[in-house]
């Protein structure tokens, strides 16, 4: 019993011992640990490298180590969160602290790195409070899940952060604001360099970022810094200086390459394209010619003065050529080289209309009525001529100021008939005069059937009809090849133009003239047909046309005196007819033996040997009982240098072949061009390739128009055309194609409006303003056909004769120079009711002009706008003031 009591006695003191023992170790142990982790947890903010752990803590810690060990690899399986790193300033992205997302990490291994790290150092310097620590990790990790700092952190990775937040918060002040300044002044440096590469990248690429894209990038960047973004010994997504460097520079040369493929791509100028037929407008204006982009606004119809076509996923801009500075000083004018016509226009300065008041049209009262021709009609001039010898008085004569008045309709006007069958018969009533019917009807000119006038096709010369005519005329000299070799030809004296008419179906082109005379609106017969012609005479002053341009002139009894004065008109055909052309003949002192006739057929063969030209035939038509002289013109300068006597005398230098707009005739021949380089050296290649070919000699050195090498300029014009054409006239503006027959472009350049209708039962004549670049020889060249003149004057037509007028930017330059209003008056003079305008010109001046057709009654088809360009389709009624009758 006692020693049971004693030994119980003791049992307390020893335990009590023990325990003492115990607490004061544990104690000491646990400040030991508490200095050890104190001094050792955070990592040295300069360190490049991470130093191994050991195992040289007691055996008495490794129950803690499993512990923190399991529990950090709980939390890497459950929670992975995301590098952090400041941006250029400092400050973290607003959803840059993010966990859960772990197509963030660029690397998992790296984070899971980090995560050991951590755990090998408190592994290494705790000595107990296992189950305080795992708490405080799970707290410290979980509580900052998903929440986005509200003070700056540290660009630091959250774990290493938060652990060593949660676990050390003895930290000195002095110490923690020491660390904080090197880690925030490392990062920045880091994260600048970094930024400014995701910036150029970016750039680069076209590509901007959100919030989120901008994280992604970051991490892709910079996933391989440590905690205080310093770079690792990890290098897999790192890029070292000469990598970074040369990264940027691929980037560079990738956007230069962009910006240079841009330029290379210019805009070009039409409307309603599709996205698959993004267009490359070449030309300097032509260059920018059709802008296509992308929209996905509903359209918008285009008579609401918008610019959306029918294509409900584009958007075009209009984009207009635009003529250089440098083809201003290149190029020449008819006002240039026609010295004459300085003196006789006296219209158009200080005429520019600042505001166009409404109008209040009336209609003309002039003795011409319904035929009223404004510069051919002018019966004052008229009256003062001292002569009309040289028919000086059916030559023009404008008046001093232009009419503003309307002419009137022939009582019974009806639309007229299209073609082909306008050919063969028209309303009598749109032409109501039947003295040629009269005259000429025994010789198959015209006759009067019912409320018809008809056309048989013949003429003095050819009763059976022009086909077998023209058949007959390239049987004699098969060189002539109509509608090849022979493209454009010159009428003269046409009568009704049956000769013209028919060379359509030979695929040549007949610019046919006639004066206004004693034969009753012959000209007029002709345009009502369907056939090109003008009114004007060989009387005093050279044909608006250039030098050397026609590929064969044609009379057949034209009643034109060739022999006499020297052979003054003879002299002029000369001037216009191409070095190499024919000139074909068909009268009566060919064929017939009258003493009259016999004498003239003598001068005119000493004339057209003295001219050097070549008689290549005499050719009789049994059919029609007449015949054809064919000459040729020489096409070198050989035969002027051997001439015993010089008459017709050469021209001076001085002497330009070129000059046409009323300058009078000088009775000489030019020399035939002898150089390569000039035009007229060599014939052109034969239609219809010479459509589309630039002239031989067009020089490279030479600025075209739209500022272009003169040949690169031309070919850009043509697809200009060729786009504006199909996706815009054809398709966007109102316009029954069908229905144009006679059509004129009023401001042509080289011609490529006309050329892009090629295809068309339809003939565009082309008209080449006297104060603009004289480009009237490509036109011609190419095989196309026009005219020099002036809109600050009347043109030499008859009313009621066109389909379609075409004026591309034409207004706004007449505005400068003249009455706008006047310019509206004759284009309503022109255009026939029922025939369209197409304006295409600034903004400004398009609505000037649709304002001043809203005043003359016309319909207004279709009007677009856009970057100060506007478009505008307009349709002649059959208005005149003071009248209603109008057919149904």
């Amino acid at each position: 019993m006692p020693t049971t009591r004693a030994r119980l006695g003791r049992r307390p003191s020893s335990s009590s011992y023990s325990s003492t023992i115990t607490t004061i170790v544990f104690v000491s142990l646990c400040v030991l640990g508490v200095w050890l982790l104190t001094s050792t947890s955070v990592v040295p903010p300069k360190s490049t490298t991470r130093t191994s752990t050991t195992d040289s803590t007691p055996s008495t810690t490794s129950s803690f180590t499993s512990t923190i060990m399991n529990a950090h690899k709980t939390i890497s399986n459950t929670v992975k969160p995301t590098p952090v790193f400041k941006d250029s300033q400092g400050d973290l992205p607003d959803d840059a602290l993010k966990t859960g997302d772990t197509n963030r990490l660029q690397d998992t291994s790296e984070i899971d790195k980090l995560q050991t790290d951590v755990s090998s150092d408190i592994t290494k310097d705790s000595g107990g409070g296992g189950d305080a620590l795992n708490v405080n990790v799970d707290q410290s990790l979980q509580g900052n899940e998903n929440v986005k700092p509200k003070e700056e952190k540290k660009n630091v990775n959250p774990v290493v952060a938060e652990n060593a937040q949660g676990l050390h918060g003895t930290e000195s002040v002095d110490e923690q604001e020491k660390q904080k300044q090197l880690e925030t002044q490392t990062s920045e440096e880091s994260s600048i360099t970094h930024k400014q590469e995701a910036e150029q990248i970016t750039a680069a690429t076209g590509k901007t970022t959100t919030g989120k894209e901008k994280a992604e990038e970051d991490v892709s960047l910079d996933s391989g810094n440590d905690a205080h973004g310093v770079a690792t010994d990890n290098t897999k997504n790192i890029l070292s200086d000469h990598e970074q460097q040369k990264r940027l520079e691929q980037h560079q040369q990738q956007e230069d390459d962009q910006m240079q493929q841009k330029q290379k791509q210019p805009e070009e100028h039409t409307q309603g394209v599709t996205s698959k037929d993004q267009i490359k407008h070449d030309e300097a204006p032509l260059v920018k010619d059709i802008k296509i982009q992308n929209d996905h606004k509903a359209p918008v119809n285009l008579t609401n003065n918008t610019p959306v076509l029918k294509n409900e996923n584009h958007k075009t801009e209009i984009i207009v050529p635009k003529e250089s500075k440098e083809s201003k000083k290149a190029w020449s004018t008819q006002a240039d080289q026609s010295v004459n016509q300085k003196e006789r226009r006296t219209v158009g300065k200080n005429n520019q209309d600042s505001s166009i008041p409404e109008q209040n049209w009336q209609l003309c009262k002039v003795e011409a009525l319904a035929d009223y021709i404004p510069c051919l009609d002018n019966e004052d001039a008229i009256k003062k001529l001292k002569t009309t010898k040289h028919y000086e008085h059916r030559e023009r004569h404008c008046p001093q100021e232009p009419p503003t008045c309307l002419v009137p309709l022939p009582q019974g006007y009806k639309t007229p008939i299209e073609w082909p069958k306008s050919r063969d018969k028209i309303w009598y009533h749109n032409v109501p005069h039947t003295l040629l019917a009269e005259v000429k009807g025994h010789q198959n000119w015209v006759k009067v059937s019912g409320e018809f006038l008809t056309f048989p096709g013949g003429g003095t010369q050819f009763i059976h009809g022009a086909l077998h005519y023209l058949d007959f005329v390239q049987e004699a000299v098969p060189e002539i090849a109509w509608g090849k070799r022979t493209r454009t030809v010159l009428d003269v004296g046409c009568g009704v133009a049956s000769f013209g008419g028919y060379l359509f179906e030979r695929d040549v082109l007949a610019m046919s003239f006639a004066p206004k005379d004693e034969h009753e609106a012959q000209v007029q017969f002709a345009l009502e047909r369907g056939i090109p012609a003008i009114s004007a005479v060989m009387g005093t002053q050279r044909l608006p046309f250039p030098s050397g341009v026609f590929d064969l002139v044609h009379c057949a009894r034209c009643r034109v005196p060739w022999h006499e004065e020297g052979g003054a008109l003879l002299l002029e055909l000369n001037r216009v007819l191409r070095p190499g052309g024919y000139f074909a003949w068909s009268a009566t002192p060919v064929y017939q033996t009258l003493e009259e006739d016999v004498e003239i057929w003598k001068e005119m063969s000493s004339l057209t040997v003295a001219m050097c030209w070549e008689l290549i035939t005499i050719k009789k038509d049994k059919l029609n009982s007449a015949g054809v002289a064919i000459y040729h013109k020489s096409d070198t300068n050989e035969c002027y240098e051997q001439r015993k006597q010089n008459k017709p005398p050469m021209c001076k230098q001085d002497d330009d072949p070129n000059a046409a707009w009323y300058v009078p005739f000088n009775s000489c021949m030019h020399r035939v061009p002898s150089k390569e380089t000039e035009r007229g050296y060599r014939w052109p290649v034969e239609w219809p390739e010479r459509l589309q070919t630039p002239p031989y000699w067009l020089n490279r050195s030479q600025v075209g128009i739209y500022g272009k090498p003169a040949p690169d300029d031309f070919a850009a014009d043509l697809e200009h055309w060729k786009r504006l054409i199909s996706k815009v006239y054809m398709k966007g503006l109102g316009i029954s194609w069908s229905n144009v027959r006679n059509a004129m472009d009023m401001r042509a350049v080289y011609g490529g409006f006309a050329a892009a209708l090629r295809d068309l039962k339809m003939w565009v004549v082309n008209v080449v303003n006297v104060n603009a670049p004289d480009t009237l020889p490509i036109i011609y060249e190419r095989g196309l056909f026009g005219i020099y003149h002036d809109w600050c004057e009347s043109f030499s037509t008859y009313p009621r004769t066109y389909d379609l007028l075409h004026a591309d930017h034409l207004f706004s330059q007449l505005k400068k120079r003249c009455k706008i209003v006047a310019v509206m008056a004759e284009v309503d003079r022109i255009v026939r009711p029922g025939g369209k305008l197409i304006v295409r010109d600034d903004s400004a001046t398009t609505k000037e002009v649709e304002n001043l057709l809203k005043s003359l009654h016309w319909e207004i088809r279709k009007t677009i706008s856009q970057n100060q360009v506007g478009i505008l389709s307009a349709q002649k009624t059959f208005w005149r003031p003071n009248a209603t009758a109008a057919p149904t």
